[in-house]
């Protein structure tokens, strides 16, 4: 799996969570950028990218995520070492 499929991927994703059509996925990304980016749709969106990719996420791992290219990162990281 490639970082442009799974920004591709991921791009489905938010549109599903946050309804917005028009979120373009970048590394810089961060929920300051998203209007209907709060507390609950960011559980929503992590379970619904857990779900989707067959991963799980360590408490840890949410905490130093910082923006959508750690994001991708991380799943990478995960899907390469199932």
């Amino acid at each position: 799996m490639e970082t442009c499929e799974i920004r591709l991927q991921l791009g489905n994703i938010f549109d599903s969570v946050f309804h917005c059509g028009n979120i373009e996925i970048t590394d810089e990304l961060t929920a300051e950028q998203v209007e209907k980016w709060d507390s609950l749709t960011h559980l929503t969106m992590i379970a619904a990218v857990e779900s989707h990719f067959g991963i799980r996420f360590k408490l840890k791992e949410l905490i130093i995520m910082k923006n959508t290219g750690d994001l991708v990162k991380l799943i990478l990281e995960k899907k390469q070492s199932v």
